[in-house]
């Protein structure tokens, strides 16, 4: 069987209801007896043919086209950033809380104890990750986990502290929505 159907038949195993995202090293695992020139040709024909989508590098989506469960930027950030700890805040957190009512439409902001940065995921939009010294321990009563998007979620008082501490801009905050605990 030639390598890319031997990808696809796996992609086609491991594919549930929604779309599955995978980075180079687990695609890599995929076909292993071959060479890594190889292999970047049999990804990149994997693209060009549509059995999988690149979100960003070196993080590829496999599913039906239009199928997405909502939260494909929470879950690519979450991949892209494993080895951190990460957490929903800022204009993200406060717009899902109502309490902002203007944002970027396809934009997440994630707090992280990795390097700030900003990651263009094509037209799925973008996941801007701001650095925080907070450590986990330290913000366990201001975060829940959020299973949708597969990343804890601030509190409406922490996502307003967040904003205050990287001197974000608090005019399209509705106050009177905003809770006491800020």
């Amino acid at each position: 069987m030639q390598p890319i159907r031997r990808l696809e038949k796996i992609l086609q195993t491991l594919a549930d209801d929604r779309a599955l995202l995978m980075g180079h090293d687990d695609l890599r695992c995929a076909i292993p007896a071959i060479s890594d020139g190889a292999f970047r040709v049999i990804l990149s024909r994997a693209v060009s043919s549509g059995v999988l989508e690149r979100v960003c590098r070196g993080l590829y989506r496999y599913g039906r086209p239009g199928q997405s469960d909502g939260a494909l930027l929470y879950h690519a950030a979450a991949r892209l950033r494993a080895g951190t700890f990460n957490y929903i805040s800022l204009e993200s957190a406060l717009s899902d809380a109502g309490v902002i009512s203007q944002v970027l439409p396809n934009w997440v902001t994630i707090m992280s104890s990795g390097r700030s940065a900003t990651i263009a995921c094509g037209h799925y939009g973008h996941i801007e990750f701001v650095h925080s010294h907070k450590r986990a321990k330290d913000l366990v009563q201001d975060l829940t986990y959020d299973h949708r998007c597969g990343l804890w979620r601030a509190s409406v008082g922490r996502a307003i502290r967040d904003m205050k501490a990287t001197r974000r801009p608090l005019d399209l905050v509705d106050w009177g929505e905003v809770d006491d605990s800020v």
